[in-house]
């Protein structure tokens, strides 16, 4: 329940405070004083999107806060303990909207994003306002709230599920045949994978491939290089023959400087490695040969390589990748006309599921509506509208095409009148007739939600005498259970309220600001009876507000 809201230089409001209670507080004010703006600040908090305009002017930001509680809330203390944001048995919503469009967002004093705060005040608060009364016209918002009536999620889920693989089986098949001609396509990478195929393209292979062309075309040079190095390295003069010769010498003078034997040992190291060195080069020189055959051939192999390269456009290291995916698309073609089968009988399994959830769908609509439809008309006659009737229509959708929202679509139809036909909703209905119809689905649908907070913008608007009585008294029903908050402008639903809020503005210092009082019993008895005759307040009036006051 929303217990305190607090506004600061937002629009003409410089500063206001105001405290709520259970049941029903109503909002007062002559026309243009700024009701509806305590109804923006919460569609703010809410989380709609900012509006640099909403600052008042000369302020670099508009400040606004929320505190709820949660003992009649049980969903939204769990959301706030699930998020790590619990604070006891309370909840601040908090938001600053700035001058230049920017905004930040607070959940109990710690920072949060628009989508948290919009998820959590989803659960705390309802708004009904003239965007919600004529989103009643839009057939697709009826089906849903026929949906939310008829409380089936898991017949949607259902419905959902299988509309969409019906699709996606769908997709897959259209991609097989978009594909064209299979055979022809099979043909194709057979041939492609032939050339790749024929040729070691694996990394490993290629640097093989250009490292044995290195070699055979530098093989004389090559081996020049090596019989240079043994020469010079091996025979009775070369380095290995004197290498011993010094150590001879040093081991003669070890007597003298013992040092000497570790000179010695590192040069009888040096020579075990003279001597690997020496074998090893024996060996490269033994694998080097002159063969211009061979080089041919390895030069043939790296133009088909290249030639390969260039034909796939790809780079010669690509070429193993590519080869492998040709392959798997070949293993998939031949599958193909298989799997065009099996998608034949698959697909038709799923249009015969979803056939099957949404019968059942539609019964169960076809039930809600009836009694949604009875509800709704018994209302309406109360509000006014007597002899009306109220009736809800599910038109088949025009393609047999499996629809994720089911086989129709709900058309609400209104007849304001008695002996005139039902016609839809969003042809006939005035203002004030869509205003109570909106009032009546709300009374109508009470409880299935457990919102604790809902709030009406001029929801009477439209209307006049004893039907706006009879609306009163409809929203002060609806504020037994839960907490209703609703800006009117009529005095018969103000009269209905059990707290009443009056806004009104003054000129100060050449700016227009609104203040909202909360009116005493007498405040009350004065505000009403402006409601009933206009900026002069009379005693007859006054009266007349009295009265009122005193009907509920």
């Amino acid at each position: 329940m929303l217990s305190r809201l607090s506004i600061r230089d937002f629009a003409v409001v410089a500063h206001a405070e105001l405290e709520f209670g259970r049941g029903l507080t109503v909002i007062s004010g002559e026309t243009g004083a700024g009701k509806s703006l305590l109804v923006d600040a919460l569609g703010f908090l809410s989380g709609m999107r900012a509006d640099a305009g909403a600052v008042r002017h000369g302020a670099q930001r508009a400040e606004l806060a929320a505190e709820f509680a949660l003992d009649d809330c049980p969903a939204a203390a769990n959301w706030l303990r699930d998020n790590e944001l619990d604070e006891g048995d309370a909840c601040q919503l908090r938001r600053t909207l700035r001058a230049d469009g920017g905004s930040r967002a607070w959940i109990n004093g710690r920072a949060a994003t628009l989508g948290q705060l919009a998820e959590l005040a989803a659960l705390l608060v309802e708004i009904h306002g003239q965007h919600e009364q004529q989103a009643l016209l839009v057939r697709g918002q009826q089906t849903l709230l026929l949906d939310a009536y008829a409380r089936h999620p898991k017949l949607l889920d259902a419905v959902r599920e299988a509309a969409a693989r019906w699709k996606s089986l769908r997709d897959e098949r259209d991609a097989l045949l978009a594909r064209g001609d299979v055979g022809e396509r099979q043909a194709w990478l057979a041939h492609q994978l032939d050339e790749l195929q024929a040729e070691a393209l694996e990394p490993d292979a290629l640097a093989e491939l250009d490292a044995s062309h290195r070699r055979h075309a530098h093989a004389a040079s090559l081996i020049t290089a090596c019989e240079q190095a043994l020469a010079a390295l091996g025979g009775d003069d070369a380095l290995a023959s004197r290498l011993q010769h010094l150590r001879g010498g040093l081991q003669r003078q070890a007597d003298n400087e013992p040092r000497l034997l570790e000179v010695d040992a590192m040069l009888d190291s040096a020579a075990i490695q003279l001597d690997e060195a020496l074998a090893l080069l024996e060996r490269i020189r033994d694998d080097l040969d002159l063969d211009p055959d061979a080089l041919a051939e390895i030069e043939q192999r790296l133009t088909r390589v290249q030639d390969l390269a260039r034909k796939h456009r790809l780079t010669p290291d690509k070429l193993a990748a590519h080869r492998d995916t040709l392959a798997a698309e070949l293993d998939a073609l031949a599958v193909a006309d298989a799997r065009l089968q099996h998608l034949d009988r698959d697909i038709a399994q799923a249009l015969t599921d979803w056939q099957a959830a949404a019968k059942t769908l539609t019964a169960s609509r076809r039930k809600a509506g009836t009694a949604l439809s009875k509800a709704v008309a018994a209302l309406i006659g109360e509000l006014g509208m007597e002899g009306g009737r109220f009736e809800i229509d599910l038109e088949a959708n025009a393609s047999d095409t499996p629809d994720a929202n089911g086989a129709e679509r709900a058309e609400f139809l209104v007849s304001a009148n008695a002996g005139q036909p039902p016609r839809p909703l969003r042809k006939v209905a005035s203002g004030g007739e869509l205003s109570r119809i909106s009032l009546a689905i709300e009374v109508a649908t009470l409880g299935l939600d457990a919102v604790p907070t809902m709030v009406f913008d001029e929801v009477d608007s439209g209307i006049g005498g004893a039907v706006a009585a009879a609306v009163g008294a409809k929203l002060r029903a609806l504020g037994a259970p839960r907490q209703v908050l609703c800006v009117t402008h009529q005095p018969q639903v103000a009269a209905a309220g059990h707290a009443q809020y009056r806004v009104s503005k003054a000129a100060a210092d050449g700016m227009t600001q609104s203040s909202v009082t909360l009116l005493d019993a007498k405040g009350r008895i004065d505000e009403i009876a402006r409601m009933l005759g206009g900026a002069e307040v009379t005693k007859e009036a006054q009266a007349a507000a009295r009265k009122l006051l005193e009907s509920p």
